[in-house]
C-alpha cells in the first residue's frame, strides 16, 4: 500500500509555505457507479455508437483513462489557499494537470483521496501552487490514480521562497512538439451543451453554465471546463496510439462550447506529444502536453 508523506518538506520554502504544508487535509471519500462512468464518457464526447464507453453490458465496458481526474476533484479543489497573501479565488487559474493511472480502473468503486501541498512557488506578482492527490481503493488500499494539480493565483505573490520548481519527471516535462508534421490529427466539434453535460461529473462552477457569472470573469459566454477538453484530447490520443499510463497538459487557452478541437500528435519513443487548438480561432488551448504509452517506464518523480 502506497501512502503520501505527511509533509513534502523543502529547505527552500519560506516559513509561510512550510507552515501551510503542515496543515494536513482530511482524507476525502468518493464512490461511483457505472452510471457515473457513462456520464463522464459522454461528457468528453463519446457517442451512442461507442458501446465500449456507453453500454454497461458491453464485454469491454470501461472508463476512459482521464476519468481519473474525477474522483480527486472535490479533494483537490477543497484545499485551503487562504494563507496566501491577498488570496482572491476569482484570480485563480488552472495551470497544469498531471494524471497517472497506476492500476486498472474499476467501473464502479469506493475510493479515498489523500491530498497534500506538494510545491509552492513565488512568481513575484503571482503564486503557483501544486497539490498532489493519491486516489486509493478503499477495499484493497491500492493506489488507482495520482493527480498533480497546479494553479496560479494572480496577485498572491511576494511571500518569499522558491521561484522555480524542481524536475518532477513526466509531471513537469516541457513536451515540445518535433519540427515535423504530426503523426496523427483528429478534429472533433464539441456540442453547444458540452459544458452543461460535463458539469454533472462534479465541477459545478457557474463559470461553465451561467452567462452572467461568465461575464463577470470577462467572457462573452460560459467556457468549457479545462478538464473536459483535456479528456477530449486524451480520447484522441487513445484512439490514435492506444492505452497510456499517464497524461500531462498545460491549459493555455479557453474553449467555448460548440467550437471544434484539433489535436495534433507526434509519437516520440515512449511518449506521444500533443497540442490542441480551436479550429475556429486558431487558439492553442492545450500545450506542453504528452502521454506515456503503456509498456514504458517514464513516470513522475517525487
Amino acid at each position: 500500500m502506497s501512502k503520501l508523506p505527511d509533509v513534502f518538506t523543502d529547505p527552500e520554502d519560506s516559513q509561510l509555505v512550510a507552515d501551510a504544508k503542515k496543515d494536513k487535509p482530511e482524507d476525502h471519500e468518493f464512490s461511483y457507479t457505472e452510471r457515473d462512468v457513462i456520464l463522464y464518457n459522454l461528457g468528453v464526447g463519446v457517442t451512442a455508437k461507442d458501446l465500449q464507453w456507453t453500454y454497461e453490458s458491453h464485454e469491454e465496458f470501461a472508463a476512459l483513462p482521464t476519468f481519473g481526474v474525477i474522483p480527486q476533484f472535490a479533494a483537490s479543489s477543497g484545499i485551503s489557499l487562504g494563507w496566501l497573501p491577498n488570496f482572491n479565488p476569482a484570480k485563480l487559474l488552472h495551470g497544469e494537470q498531471y494524471l497517472a493511472i497506476k492500476s486498472p480502473i474499476p467501473t464502479e468503486g469506493q475510493f479515498v483521496n489523500e491530498t497534500r501541498l506538494l510545491e509552492v512557488l513565488d512568481k513575484g506578482k503571482a503564486a503557483s501552487v501544486t497539490t498532489i492527490v493519491y486516489t486509493k481503493d478503499v477495499a484493497t488500499g491500492n493506489v488507482i490514480f495520482e493527480n498533480q494539480i497546479t494553479v496560479f493565483i494572480r496577485g498572491a505573490g511576494g511571500f518569499g521562497g522558491k521561484r522555480s520548481g524542481r524536475d518532477r519527471g513526466a509531471a513537469t516535462a516541457s513536451n515540445t512538439p518535433p519540427k515535423r508534421l504530426p503523426d496523427a490529427v483528429i478534429e472533433e466539434k464539441t456540442s453547444a451543451s458540452q459544458a452543461a453535460l460535463y458539469r454533472l461529473s462534479g465541477d459545478y462552477n457557474p463559470l461553465h453554465i451561467d452567462p452572467n457569472f461568465a461575464a463577470i470573469g470577462g467572457f462573452d459566454q460560459p467556457i468549457l471546463h479545462g478538464l473536459c477538453f483535456m479528456g477530449i484530447a486524451g480520447k484522441h490520443v487513445l484512439q490514435s496510439f492506444g492505452v497510456y499510463k499517464d497524461i500531462k497538459v498545460r491549459f493555455s487557452g479557453v474553449v467555448f462550447p460548440g467550437e471544434t478541437l484539433v489535436t495534433e500528435m507526434w509519437k516520440t519513443g515512449s511518449k506521444v506529444i500533443f497540442s490542441t487548438k480551436t479550429k475556429e480561432r486558431g487558439t492553442t488551448v492545450l500545450a506542453a502536453a504528452a502521454v506515456t504509452l503503456v509498456g514504458t517506464d517514464t513516470m513522475a518523480k517525487l
